[in-house]
């Protein structure tokens, strides 16, 4: 039997730096599939004509300047969110890029763990995810029963699981008995067990510390 393949979203990285470029694109590789152009045209060109779920773009690029690139693919009505990088940190300079039409900006030099983040933002703000919830370091969207790891990327919950999490995450310094949370989660025909159940569910699919044992209580919102 082939091994089971997992699609990796298609970025665009149009970086003219020949150290920087190929070290960006390595990394961004581990969760995408990335194309690498170092010129403003052919960048521009290959966001125009190929589909991308992502685009990180550099401000400073030969043949056309990064806003250019941007300015460009949002005149064609281009709507993939854009990420552009910026060794310019002033207030002005983002305000440009971001009334060009870029989602975000990243100024050099950067962590990978913060690019990786604002991929995570921009994307999850065009597909329309909905309100955020902070659970310690994961980006939880109850409106489309997703939760997002720092490592695992986006896990998708069950009704059940979603509505227990919900429930803990909007009220993250209280503790519920498993009485409350049955009242508020789950029919009049389960029992106490059932919360443990979908405590331990919500653990393994997630995090064993995003839902806390308060002994002789109950539960509470952890912080993976």
């Amino acid at each position: 039997m082939p091994a089971e393949t997992t699609v990796r979203p298609r970025l665009l990285l149009v970086e003219d730096d020949p150290h920087l470029g190929p070290m960006i694109a390595q990394v961004l590789a581990e969760v995408y599939d990335v194309t690498l152009i170092a010129d403003g045209v052919a960048g521009l060109t290959s966001g125009l004509t190929n589909e991308y779920e992502a685009m990180v773009i550099d401000r400073r690029l030969p043949s056309l300047d990064g806003l250019a690139v941007v300015d460009g693919l949002r005149r064609k009505l281009v709507t993939t969110p854009i990420l552009l990088l910026t060794a310019l940190g002033t207030v002005r300079d983002k305000v440009d890029g971001l009334d060009t039409g870029a989602n975000d900006y990243l100024v050099k030099p950067f962590e990978f763990e913060e690019l990786f983040a604002r991929l995570r933002a921009i994307r999850r703000v065009f597909t329309g995810e909905g309100r955020t919830l902070l659970v310690g370091g994961w980006e939880y969207y109850p409106d489309s029963r997703t939760i997002y790891s720092p490592y695992d990327g986006r896990i998708l919950l069950t009704s059940r699981e979603n509505d227990l999490l919900k429930l803990l995450a909007e009220a993250p310094h209280r503790t519920f008995s498993r009485q409350q949370i049955l009242a508020a989660v789950f029919s009049a025909e389960d029992t106490a067990g059932t919360v443990d159940t979908y405590v331990h569910y919500l653990r393994r699919k997630t995090d064993t510390d995003i839902v806390l044992t308060v002994r002789g209580q109950g539960y509470r919102l952890g912080q993976p």
